[in-house]
């Protein structure tokens, strides 16, 4: 019965000094060999990768200097893989950890980015409209002067130029169906709220349309009126 147990002791004995092998081999890698890896996944666009390296690195070296470089590389990540819920978390969570770093316009802007990234058509809603021009407006608040604010300027205006569609886009809707009142209203808000986006002319055309509308309804009332 001895060799038995001698055997089992043994097996148990291997089992241990492989898993040791196994930890070792993983987890001896350092920081910068952790981010030098996460890096060259993320360059060769194998970005779920990435974020497991960029994860261990988070996890094993919480102070490393690195360590906030995985932070921002998690979130860029994210972005690369149109995973905006995620990418926004991640970038807002760098920005409440970091608020003085020197990449956070970058951040901001790739939160408005998120949003942006996700604009629909005029005729449907336009929440990621008004969310990164609210972000691309804090942006510009807070680093007027900073590149990534230029940059966002092209962005806010599709966003202005998709909110003043949609808002033409229902005037017209009101118009179609002889809502003369609630058109009128719509491309009055086109021209006083986004007077300098391309469609102040057809705006202005419509408007017309709508106040000859209310005027021979009105006379047309007035006279069955006096009858």
């Amino acid at each position: 019965m001895i060799k038995p147990r001698f055997g089992v002791a043994l097996l148990i004995a291997s089992i241990i000094v492989s898993g040791c092998a196994w930890f070792e081999t993983h987890e001896d890698l350092t920081a910068s060999e952790l981010a030098a890896e996460g890096m060259d996944a993320y360059e060769f666009g194998n970005y779920r990768t990435a974020i497991e390296h960029f994860e261990k690195l988070k996890d094993w070296y919480p102070f490393s200097k690195f360590a906030i470089l995985a932070e921002l590389k998690i979130a860029d990540a994210h972005y690369r893989l149109r995973e905006y819920e995620e990418a926004i978390f991640a970038y807002e969570s760098f920005e409440n950890l970091h608020p003085r770093n020197e990449a956070v316009p970058y951040v901001i802007y790739q939160i408005g980015r998120c949003y942006f990234d996700r604009l629909d058509t005029v005729d449907r809603d336009q929440t990621f409209a008004r969310k990164s021009l609210e972000v691309f407006g804090r942006l510009g608040e807070r680093f007027p002067r900073d590149p990534y604010t230029r940059a966002a300027a092209a962005h806010r205006l599709e966003c202005l130029k998709s909110l003043a569609g949609h808002e033409f886009y229902v005037g017209r809707y009101y118009f179609d169906n002889k809502r003369y009142k609630a058109a009128l209203e719509r491309f009055k808000g086109v021209l006083f709220e986004y007077p300098d986006v391309g469609i102040h002319y057809p705006t202005l055309q419509y408007l017309g349309r709508c106040e000859a509308e209310l005027q021979a309804s009105q006379g047309a009332a007035d006279a069955k009126d006096n009858k």
